[in-house]
């Protein structure tokens, strides 16, 4: 005897749960509704009444189990996604780490000084990469629960975004990228110069993931009208008007070409729109389909520092 299987997915329960409560409290109201047109006592009156307003309390239970239910769902698969996307973007740095770590145990290496080093930069950086990985769980779990402390000095920010220019450059190689930096502005900004770096970094590390092989990254600092701005751009793949509009949202990725998510675990400009908010200044997004990207940083101006 041939098995019949259901093949539902979330969307389609909902849907017939929401059915399900749906139809009995329009029955049921237009019941009362009924009983209330034809009664001819006050009793029948009373008895429409209670018939609708006890439908209209298991329609609201109805709708609150419905959107409970669904916020569970989502809640649950976007924390299976999450651990996911982690587990993948550990694994690589991981991987590339195991695999030069295996070829210099081998001592295959031991007469050739030359790829000696080659082989453990390669492992600096892609333990640059971890670390910076880790800092960013641990940033996210911080925010999250609102006990991140920032430690705020007035001062320039040039040290600060100099500090995620250096730490970006040891995490990629020399001859990776061209990466033009132009440092323009003396006006004091209340920060802190770790959260900063830490927002400058991870533009940094996206405009790096997101470009093809001619990769060009590109960091502007300036004042402006008691403002300090802060550009960091791309030749990248770009996003479109949907993807630029949620890019900021927590576990958001963009599609490639319409189609694929990006890869990422989506916090990282989430996090950055968090401490930039926390600076009282905004982080915006101007970009096209395959005309790369420039994400703007605008910080007030606290005091002007001669």
């Amino acid at each position: 005897m041939k098995r019949f299987r259901l093949n539902l997915n979330l969307t389609s329960v909902i849907v017939i749960l929401a059915v399900g409560v749906l139809v009995p409290v329009m029955l049921s109201t237009a019941a009362g509704i009924v009983a209330i047109a034809l009664s001819k006592d006050t009793g029948g009156v009373i008895i429409g009444a209670l018939i609708i307003s006890f439908t209209a309390t298991a329609a609201g239970c109805g709708l609150l189990a419905l959107v409970f239910t669904g916020r569970k769902a989502r809640l649950a698969r976007q924390q299976a996604d999450f651990i996911a996307n982690i587990s993948h973007e550990l694994r690589t740095p991981l991987s590339a780490i195991k695999l030069y770590a295996q070829t210099l145990h081998s001592g295959k290496l031991a007469d050739d000084p030359a790829q000696t080093a080659q082989c453990v930069a390669t492992i600096l950086r892609e333990t640059a990469w971890l670390d910076v990985m880790i800092d960013r769980l641990l940033t996210w779990r911080a925010t999250s629960k609102d006990m991140l402390e920032l430690s705020m000095k007035t001062q320039p920010v040039a040290a600060a975004v100099q500090g995620a220019i250096d730490r970006f450059n040891s995490m990629v190689s020399p001859d990776e990228l061209t990466l033009s930096v132009a440092m323009d502005s003396q006006l004091g900004v209340r920060h802190d110069a770790q959260a900063l770096n830490a927002v400058v970094l991870n533009l940094l590390m996206n405009a790096y993931k997101y470009t093809g092989t001619q990769k060009e990254i590109g960091v502007r600092v300036r004042d402006e009208d008691h403002r300090v701005i802060i550009d960091v751009e791309d030749n990248g793949i770009g996003l479109s008007t949907a993807d630029a509009q949620r890019i900021f949202q927590p576990f958001y990725r963009a599609a490639r070409n319409g189609k694929e998510e990006t890869g990422g675990i989506g916090l990282g400009l989430a996090i950055a729109w968090s401490l930039i908010e926390q600076h009282n200044g905004t982080i915006a997004v101007s970009s096209r389909p395959g005309e790369g990207s420039t994400f703007t940083i605008n910080l007030p101006v606290t005091e002007q520092t001669p």
